[in-house]
């Protein structure tokens, strides 16, 4: 066996010291930059549910109107703000009960009723709990046609601990088989709120599977926080179908930190949705 000039192995050693460095560096550069692009500021997360929650009505519950089991559902998932769809104000069916005011009680959430139409004695509509105070509120009409039951967007906007202020808004399109309302009320959605770039947060039971002509005009404008579909219904089996959701736009000023599709079916027949978000600066 030959044996290399020790000049020869002293070179080798240099260069071999020099990739090692190399690696080394590149290694630290990558780990930096990892920690950079995943580093979250707690100031600046939302925590997001939608919650259909069949006007009060607990399904498989051993009480008809559990308020408790409904309000254990969202505080077990500490949400910063919440879209509740099927609210009633004060309807017989619902026990005169105005459910969002109850439910704000029990998550020591401040609540807020958008109403979509008159219904047994009372309102139906839309209901939002927010953790923060709200700095203004809004309920949008959406279009629906003479025979068909009407639909409300709410919106409120809220200041995060960080201090930006973010729009929320919650709806419940409609659901008969004809899509022609659904369609117009997504468009309707897209002409409010895509105007601006306030970072904004829609959510809610939009009575559409993601191939849907409504679903396709609101993503493109807005982003899904679940690219995988997870299905919502029913809450009693496997869930099959995707129809409630959280979407946000612009699509860069806000980040998806985890998503998660939670059932239970004794509180209502839809499982609800958490999506929890950080604002990007």
């Amino acid at each position: 066996m030959k044996h290399l000039p020790a000049m020869s192995i002293k070179l080798q050693s240099i260069k071999v010291s020099k990739f090692k460095l190399l690696i080394i560096l590149f290694l630290t550069f990558s780990a930096n930059l990892l920690l950079a692009q995943t580093e979250v500021d707690s100031s600046r997360i939302v925590r997001v549910l939608t919650f259909n929650i069949y006007h009060g009505e607990t399904p498989n519950a051993e009480k008809k109107f559990d308020l408790d089991l409904l309000a254990k559902v969202i505080n077990d998932v500490h949400p910063d703000l919440v879209a509740l769809q099927e609210v009633d104000f004060k309807t017989k069916r619902a026990r005169n009960y105005d459910l969002v005011t109850e439910l704000g009680q029990r998550t020591k959430m401040s609540p807020v009723f958008g109403k979509a139409m008159s219904y047994d004695g009372g309102e139906y509509g839309e209901g939002a709990l927010s953790k923060y105070s709200f700095l203004s509120t809004q309920n949008h009409p959406l279009p629906a046609r003479e025979d068909k039951e009407p639909r409300s967007a709410i919106e409120v906007n809220v200041k995060i601990k960080s201090g930006d202020v973010i729009r929320f808004i919650g709806t419940h399109l409609d659901h008969t088989r004809d899509a022609t309302d659904r369609n117009n009320q997504a468009q309707q959605l897209n002409e409010l709120f895509t105007k601006d770039d306030i970072p904004t947060i829609l959510a809610g039971d939009l009575n559409s599977r993601p191939e849907s002509e409504a679903m396709k005009l609101l993503f493109e404008h807005w982003t899904p926080s679940d690219s995988k579909f997870e299905p919502t219904i029913p809450s009693d089996g496997p869930p099959r179908a995707k129809i409630d959701y959280v979407l946000y736009r612009p699509a860069n000023k806000w980040r998806v930190l985890e998503t998660k599709v939670i059932c239970n079916d004794k509180a209502t027949d839809h499982c609800v949705m958490l999506s929890v978000l950080e604002l990007l600066e």
